[in-house]
């Protein structure tokens, strides 16, 4: 995988490569780009797909020991990665973390033409529901992240209703937890990496008035929410549409957060009309 080596340090990605349009596609924790490797076929070659690996531990090369990975230091990593690779008019699309809604509030979305929020966190619910405030709980315990992780290989586990039963409708596939949860189980660095962030939220008031700040933004905007997920309220859905000045919201039935996993050719086909339609006005 080529690296973009950031102020934070080493950020891994996957690019198609081609001209633009350019897509930005995120992920949430314990995760990396994989989570759309059924999405990406059916948008590539017409988009340039770009899938940075963020450091929520999901990563395989630590970042500086110095790094800032609180919220606001992720969200630079965020804008500094579109720097590094000088993209410009980007399709930037969140899932589970929502931090980079947050480039407006800290006046780093210039190279940001469109969002496509997928179920994220936004306004308050930041961590979200019971498996954000696990993650943040095993993140405060000593040994308490390699425990964690060892328990979501045990498809049990895993796909009950206190891990990835809230997050995925359907089992999450063996490969793709054992490939998010290695790095984490074999490094010290990537666990201090994944304590940081963990760590270090803003106060509620803050993450409400960043998300305000969304008024900002005047670009088009694409919310494609799940509404049957109880860990990124239907609500949020509808709230960030009617903020965002050119948002629409469309439903993603029979789906969890995880739509690019429970969905794919829904949010494919819901990505490649959103960009289409943009370009032609």
């Amino acid at each position: 995988m080529p690296t973009a080596d950031l102020p934070a340090g080493p950020v891994e990605y996957l690019d198609t490569g081609g001209e633009a349009p350019v897509i930005v596609f995120l992920h949430g924790l314990l995760m990396n780009g994989s989570l759309w490797r059924a999405v990406i076929p059916a948008l590539h070659p017409r988009y340039r797909c770009v899938l940075p690996t963020l450091p929520l531990g999901g990563h395989r090369r630590p970042m500086n020991p110095d790094a800032d990975l609180s919220l606001t230091g992720m969200i630079g990593i965020v804008a500094d990665f579109m720097d590094h690779l000088n993209l410009r008019d980007v399709t930037l699309v969140h899932s589970d973390w929502g931090g980079a809604l947050f480039l407006t509030a800290l006046g780093r979305d210039e190279r940001v033409g469109r969002h496509v929020v997928c179920p994220s966190e936004a306004f308050d619910n930041f961590p979200p529901g019971l498996p954000g405030a696990l993650v943040t709980i095993a993140a405060r315990i000593p040994g308490g992240i390699p425990l964690a992780l060892r328990q979501l290989r045990i498809p049990a586990l895993r796909n009950s209703r206190l891990m990835f039963g809230h997050m995925a409708k359907r089992p999450v596939p063996d490969d793709l937890i054992d490939e998010w949860t290695a790095p984490a189980l074999r490094s010290a660095e990537i666990r201090r990496d994944l304590r940081k962030y963990a760590r270090r939220t803003w106060p509620k008031a803050q993450l409400l008035a960043a998300t305000h700040k969304l008024v900002g933004f005047t670009g088009p905007a694409l919310v494609l929410w799940a509404p049957e997920s109880d860990v990124m309220p239907a609500a949020h859905g509808a709230a960030l549409a009617a903020l965002l000045p050119n948002g629409r919201l469309v439903e993603v039935d029979d789906s969890y957060v995880l739509v690019s996993l429970d969905q794919p050719e829904i949010v494919a086909r819901s990505i490649d009309h959103f960009i289409r339609s943009t370009l032609e006005h």
